[in-house]
């Protein structure tokens, strides 16, 4: 099986390439980045040499690019995006780029040049927007409140648009807040961490109340590996975890790890359109492809700070003022 993978250097694409080429002796990944902000080259520099794994410099949004590597591939997982919030307020226009005109490149590429090709567009919980109550299910309506969300969902909207009318094998993967090694320092976990390392003032948008289900980056490797192998054409696959958590007690929860008083804990003024509560129902998975988290929060979140801490190298040379920044929505990135 020989994959193409977006976005390969990013947080959850990097640990997908992992998990695939050790799970797997038969694949071979082209892994496709364009190397912006939340990519890495050092997240998979072990692998430069490896035989079954290759690396292109290059964006989504070069249709000339995705139209040549697309052409011999069995499958393309999708998870090149800009896909911070803060920034997508700032700075709207790059996520529209990104996350419709690339996604739209590679429909188009498959439907001209490999349409029998699976694809797997790695898309958000966000696009459904907030809910107070209950769960959003594969059939709810999409309420996206901030510029990323909303491109993110339109990008879906276009594969499922290709995979009705031209029939391309194509699927939608849909996850909740991930954690786990080779995260951004800009997103809340390893920002809490790096912080608290230097008793910084750890930010806390408005109350902290608001809710995330936290899922261990691993689980959702595993579940884009079932989506890709067997996941029905056409279809939308909600993953979650089950860990609900505020934002106060993820936040609380690193600070007794790490031995630091919550005198560290700052609230800030919160962020726009900041969504309450993001849950999904995650049945559907878990009933048709027999998928199941396998990393509870509380285990999972102890290795990814205990990554952290053993991985300054990779870290260090990430971080500055405005990664760090308390109220990042309000830069000019």
């Amino acid at each position: 099986m020989k994959l193409l993978v977006t976005g390969g250097l990013g947080f959850i694409g990097s640990n997908f390439i992992r998990f695939m080429l050790g799970e797997h002796v038969d694949c071979t990944i082209v892994n496709v980045d364009a190397l912006k902000y939340g990519s890495n080259a050092e997240n998979l520099k072990d692998l430069n040499e490896a035989d079954r794994y290759s690396f292109v410099q290059g964006d989504i949004v070069d249709s000339e690019l995705i139209f040549r590597l697309i052409k011999d591939v069995d499958a393309v997982v999708s998870f090149a995006a800009e896909t911070h919030v803060d920034r997508s307020i700032s700075r709207p226009d790059s996520f529209l780029q990104s996350n419709v005109q690339g996604v739209f490149n590679i429909l188009e590429a498959l439907r001209r040049h490999n349409s029998e090709a699976r694809f797997v567009q790695i898309s958000t919980d966000e696009v459904y927007g907030d809910i107070l109550d209950g769960s959003f299910t594969e059939e709810s309506t999409l309420r996206p409140s901030s510029p990323y969300s909303a491109s993110k969902a339109a990008g879906d909207v276009f594969v499922l648009a290709y995979a009705r009318t031209f029939g391309l094998p194509a699927v939608i993967t849909r996850c909740t807040n991930n954690y786990g090694p080779y995260q951004f320092p800009e997103k809340l976990i390893p920002k809490t961490v790096l912080r608290a390392v230097k008793s910084l003032k750890i930010p806390v948008y408005g109350t902290g109340q608001n809710v995330r289900d936290w899922i261990y980056v691993k689980d959702h490797c595993r579940a884009v590996e079932q989506v890709l192998q067997r996941g029905v054409a056409g279809e939308i696959y909600n993953i979650s975890a089950g860990e609900e958590k505020t934002n106060l007690e993820v936040v609380k929860t690193i600070l007794s790890m790490l031995g630091k008083d919550e005198s560290l804990i700052e609230f800030v003024e919160d962020r726009p359109g900041h969504d309450v509560r993001y849950s999904l129902d995650s049945s559907k998975i878990r009933r048709e492809l027999n998928w199941r988290p396998q990393q509870g929060f509380d285990e999972g979140i102890k290795k990814t700070v205990r990554w952290y801490l053993e991985n300054e190298r990779w870290w260090r040379p990430l971080v500055d003022d405005n990664l760090l920044h308390p109220t990042p929505w309000k830069l000019n990135w």
